[in-house]
């Protein structure tokens, strides 16, 4: 529940993941889509990218936003040190969930919280480690019909049936694999007096 006295809320996206996720506990927020360029780049630091990308999302909303609390938030897939981008299409995923057979996927959750009272930027990174089993071309292509996550990085879903692909998942927050840490992020929320206790 929010605190009414509290600032206004504004997710600095428009995945509906992320409305998804809130939505489980906050009543009233917005959503505005930030003007930024978030196409796929190899870095020697992923999660500096995760950071960088989450935070200029943050920033972006906020120039006309000064009196909200705002949250932004980016997801970088890595395999192989490369970073795995949202496939858009069926046969990109289907490659990409092979070439992920067998591997580990690292999934950096970047959340960048500023707050308009004192002025302050929070930041927080989640990793999860992905382990996938091995699996054949079959299975990847039934499973991508079943669950068209063709704008999900890495080719899976984890709230859908991406699980048949799983050896096992390592976190500390399971909804970080969904896109955002929402342990982290509810405690940000209440040091910021935004949910009542």
């Amino acid at each position: 529940m929010q605190n009414p006295s509290s600032p206004a809320i504004i997710l600095a996206s428009s995945s509906r993941y992320r409305r998804d996720l809130l939505d489980r506990f906050l009543n009233e927020y917005q959503t505005v889509s930030p003007a930024v360029d978030e196409s796929v780049e190899d870095s020697a630091d992923s999660s500096d990218l995760a950071r960088r990308l989450a935070r200029k999302k943050a920033e972006t909303v906020a120039g006309g936003n000064r009196h909200a609390v705002i949250i932004g938030a980016d997801q970088v897939a890595v395999v192989d040190g490369h970073v795995v981008g949202k496939p858009g299409d069926h046969q990109k995923a289907v490659e990409q969930l092979l070439a992920a057979s067998g591997k580990s996927m690292t999934f950096l959750t970047a959340v960048c919280v500023l707050d308009p009272v004192g002025r302050r930027r929070y930041e927080h990174i989640d990793k999860t480690l992905v382990r996938f089993r091995n699996f054949d071309r079959r299975l990847a292509d039934a499973y991508l019909k079943h669950d068209k996550p063709y704008d999900c990085a890495g080719s899976f879903k984890i709230e859908g049936a991406g699980f048949v692909l799983f050896d096992s998942v390592t976190t500390d927050d399971p909804t970080a694999l969904i896109g955002l840490p929402m342990i982290w992020l509810a405690a940000t929320l209440r040091e910021l007096d935004c949910l009542l206790p």
